[in-house]
């Protein structure tokens, strides 16, 4: 008699011949510019390490201290007997750094996402979305089971129209602020603008943004000079650590405490993350020539890229998509990448939208030029390639 699971079988025999199935391939050491996997040394071109601090020796011994002053785990959720100096510690700082009044930690940036909606927004509410959302911010917006409105990328006007055409008892604008898969980014002004004259609150997801853009790299929303009801960043790209955070006003940060199920019922962050981030703020505040430095490079890859033929001309994030099409293009293009000594990842259906597959290109602050411009010969033989096929 066939188990319950033999369904598996056919499914996951279906992911494979759409070109969708996935499986993962560990490092055989720490992230960096350059990484070896399977015994061999690859130029990585697909991290969110943006400042190259995931494996800095001053994050390393930070972690390692507040682990031996505090413990390796929190133990309990922090509501419960989960909540350390340590946290309370981060939670100042990231107010500071976001400019705002309070700062709550959350164990990881899908937490934040899927928790915060649902805290804000419910059945007599509505969430408007961008269409181009992060998968966390779409699963939040259906746990709050608030009326979800998806609204066309980045355009303010459609938002503006579903904004004054829906009744609802509370409005709520969810937005990424640096789309991950794309490098543009929100125009979180008009946004802000838009939501301050109907009265919306506005929630930005500043993971891409955190670290890498802005004055002093506080993120897009510090660039357009905006203060949204909600900034959510992540510890664990640009700052090199793990975990996420909610910065807003100091009643946000307590309804959340009070309401946010992925906050209240989950165990605190570890010591070591918590440390880890800490430092990375010094860092970032104590070395701008590493956000200037990734500013650079991308200007290059932007440059090469559009020489190429491809549409980057609304990046501003040093991410760049590289758009071929199916699937099976996408993957064997990775795969020739590879063969020259490039790790770049294949971006496929459902984090795309179909016929968009790509090639996700990213660039942290310890790559060189030189590198930028090999990638850029190899994807230039690589592409002609896959076109006389």
């Amino acid at each position: 008699m066939p188990g319950a699971l033999s369904w598996l079988d056919g499914a996951l025999a279906g992911l494979s011949a759409k070109g969708l199935r996935r499986a993962l391939e560990p490092l055989d050491g720490a992230q960096g510019p350059v990484v070896s996997v399977g015994g061999r040394a690859l130029v990585n071109l697909c991290s969110n390490d943006y400042l190259g601090l995931a494996a800095d020796p001053r994050l390393v011994a930070a972690a390692v201290a507040a682990a031996q002053r505090e413990g390796a785990g929190a133990g309990a959720a922090r509501l419960v007997a989960g909540d350390l100096p340590v946290h309370g510690q981060l939670e100042r700082r990231l107010a500071s750094f976001k400019h705002a009044e309070a700062a709550l930690l959350f164990s990881s940036g899908y937490h934040a996402n899927a928790g915060i909606p649902a805290a804000l927004a419910d059945r007599e509410d509505a969430i408007f979305s961008d269409r181009l959302n992060h998968a966390s911010l779409i699963d939040g917006c259906r746990l709050s089971l608030a009326k979800t409105h998806r609204y066309p990328h980045g355009d303010v006007d459609a938002l503006a129209r579903l904004l004054r055409g829906t009744p609802a008892r509370r409005k709520l604008v969810v937005t990424d602020a640096v789309f991950g898969m794309d490098g543009d980014a929100a125009p979180l002004a008009a946004i802000a603008g838009l939501c301050r004259d109907e009265g919306a609150m506005l929630y930005v997801d500043e993971a891409h943004a955190t670290g890498v853009l802005g004055p002093t790299g506080a993120g897009w929303a510090e660039a357009e000079g905006i203060r949204p009801d909600v900034l959510m960043g992540t510890l664990g790209k640009a700052l090199g650590s793990f975990g996420a955070f909610a910065a807003g006003s100091a009643n946000l940060c307590e309804w959340l405490t009070s309401r946010a199920r992925t906050f209240i019922f989950t165990t605190a962050l570890p010591p070591a993350a918590c440390g880890a981030a800490l430092a990375a703020l010094d860092v970032l505040a104590a070395e701008p020539d590493r956000r200037a430095r990734v500013a650079r490079l991308a200007a290059r890859m932007k440059e090469g890229l559009a020489a190429l033929g491809f549409d980057v001309s609304r990046v501003v994030a040093p991410i760049f998509p590289v758009v071929l099409g199916e699937e099976a293009v996408a993957l064997e293009a990775s795969r020739r990448m590879r063969e020259r000594g490039f790790l770049v990842r294949a971006i496929r259906p459902p984090t795309v939208p179909a016929g968009t597959s790509r090639l996700r290109v990213s660039l942290t602050a310890g790559h060189t030029e030189a590198q930028v411009d090999a990638f850029l010969a190899a994807l230039r033989e690589v592409v002609a390639g896959l076109r006389r096929c």
